[in-house]
């Protein structure tokens, strides 16, 4: 994996035009950000080396070289998940890519159903911990020489990115929650039992992505900030059924308020 990871940055920093310093992952329904962006360059992932392709409704596949008013990022519109039958490390390849592409920040986002009663669809919820109910790690196996062979997760999403984020979403006058979320496997959505035993476990929002790629990013020494948008809600008496397409629906309402918090919390780091 290791040579397949220099490979791949190796093709990308030949036709890269910018430098950047700091990344984005889009979810579900989530890539209307791209719209933001000042796109320089782009490339499908069936065209770079190696990289797995997006098989979910919603995750176009691309990967987006560009500005936002005046700093350079990478946006990757379309992650992978485990449900998909990737494995953790191509889970996680683009974000072991980014990192050697010189990546030092990483924003991800993601659409999660809330089990925390607070939390209500549509809300945006800033990710201050996680709980990894995945059935395997993207640090198993030799440890990439990149990071520690056991790395601390203690401040896995950056207590001063978070308080940026807050002062931002202040500012606008946004709500926003703060809370834990829970990755598990998928692509079942949960029962009412498993949402009422996150909720015990200190969960606060659930979904199926995310944890692995913040574990692979912290391990490769970036910062991270996390966002959810609340899609859906699993808790009490208003445990109901979902689907991806109400999902992406929810996303894309929430684009704007994302939006907001991106673009200042970018230029701010």
């Amino acid at each position: 994996m290791f040579e397949k990871i220099q490979e791949t940055v190796s093709f990308i920093k030949e036709r890269m035009p910018i430098s950047p310093r700091t990344a984005v992952v889009l979810g579900s329904g989530l890539g209307g950000f791209t719209k933001e962006i000042d796109v320089v360059a782009s490339m499908d992932y069936k065209e770079i080396p190696n990289f797995p392709m997006s098989t979910v409704e919603g995750h176009r596949g691309r990967m987006i070289f560009g500005r936002i008013d005046g700093t350079d990022i990478i946006a990757l519109d379309g992650r992978f998940h485990y449900y998909e039958g990737y494995s953790m490390q191509e889970v996680t390849f683009p974000v072991r890519v980014l990192a050697g592409l010189g990546i030092a920040n990483l924003l991800v986002s993601n659409a999660s159903g809330g089990v925390n009663p607070e939390l209500k669809v549509g809300d945006l919820m800033i990710i201050t911990d996680h709980i990894n109910f995945m059935p395997d790690s993207p640090l198993r196996g030799r440890n990439n020489p990149i990071g520690p062979r056991f790395p601390s997760m203690h401040n896995a999403y950056d207590a001063e990115y978070v308080k940026k984020a807050l002062d931002i979403a202040e500012k606008h006058g946004i709500e926003v929650r703060q809370g834990v979320y829970l990755a598990d496997q998928g692509p079942a959505y949960e029962t009412p039992a498993e949402y009422r035993m996150y909720r015990i476990w200190g969960a606060d929002a659930v979904g199926m992505s995310t944890v692995p790629e913040v574990i692979a990013a912290v391990h490769s020494g970036m910062r991270v900030f996390g966002l959810s948008v609340i899609t859906d809600i699993g808790y009490g008496d208003v445990i109901g059924s979902v689907n991806h397409e109400e999902v992406q629906k929810v996303a894309d309402l929430a684009h704007s308020k994302l939006t907001v918090l991106f673009r200042e919390l970018i230029a701010s780091i």
